[in-house]
């Protein structure tokens, strides 16, 4: 029983929704400045890329980065995460969770000594599908208190989510712009346009063309030696139930002398 490997998406064929060239996008200042005064409809005198200064492998030949998009400005934490894939409300709220957890564990480790000393901080959720009600373009989350909504749980945290589909008419017109050209719409909007002459830019450069065949390999290499593993299991697990070779052939990636090299081994 063979498995079919996941295509690779062709370079020229990425758009902004694409964790890659999102990324790659975000990593020029003056565009992931822009969003995120756009977004919050603040102005930021500056952001600076926390993970370059935490030793994190930038370049996606390396390592990976744990969050899209990890920036500071006027001493707040920003994170900005493309969301590709429609995981459901309660899959999303709780990654917001985990992210959150990871950006106060960083900050601590950074040499801060006390829990009032964490920034403020800000997860935006970009998602090009809807979300909870539908209505909204733009949900903002903080805690406050369940017998009284008026009292706001001041822990300086806030989850955004923005969504390419919505009803309201409630998100300036530089985001929905945006936010359509997110879904692939066609958008005429300066902001926008600024973002896609960079992505064409981008494409013409085969530095970047490389290092995205280089990092797709990667991921996919992973998956096949995730995949791989799960298999092995699987195998010893129905060779653990005196199943044939040929049963576990019908479920499994394995050859019949893989699987025959794990039947020695359970031995």
């Amino acid at each position: 029983m063979g498995k079919s490997q996941r295509t690779i998406k062709p370079w020229e064929e990425l758009t902004i929704a694409d964790d890659y060239m999102f990324k790659l996008v975000m990593r020029h200042p003056r565009i992931c400045q822009r969003l995120i005064e756009k977004i919050l409809n603040i102005k930021i005198n500056h952001i600076k890329y926390l993970e370059t200064e935490k030793t994190l492998e930038s370049s996606y030949t390396g390592k990976g980065i744990r969050l899209d998009v990890y920036v500071e400005g006027n001493n707040v934490i920003y994170d900005i995460e493309m969301q590709v894939r429609d995981y459901g409300d309660t899959e999303l709220a709780y990654r917001t969770r985990y992210y959150q957890s990871m950006i106060d564990k960083d900050i601590l480790s950074s040499g801060t000594k006390r829990y009032t000393e964490l920034k403020k901080s800000f997860i935006i959720f970009l998602c090009p599908f809807a979300m909870f009600d539908g209505k909204r373009h733009m949900y903002t989350f903080r805690s406050y208190c369940s017998q009284d909504k008026n009292i706001i749980l001041d822990d300086g945290t806030t989850k955004i989510f923005l969504c390419s589909d919505g009803a309201l008419d409630d998100v300036s017109p530089d985001i929905k712009a945006f936010l359509d050209f997110m879904k692939g719409l066609p958008v005429t909007n300066n902001f926008v346009d600024e973002i896609r002459n960079l992505i064409n830019d981008l494409k013409h450069q085969e530095k970047e063309k490389v290092s995205y065949m280089t990092f797709e390999m990667k991921m996919q290499e992973a998956r096949n030696d995730g995949e791989k593993i799960a298999e092995r299991r699987t195998a010893k697990r129905m060779l653990a139930k005196n199943k044939t070779v040929d049963e576990i052939m019908e479920y499994v990636d394995l050859t019949q002398e893989e699987i025959q090299e794990l039947a020695k081994e359970t031995k």
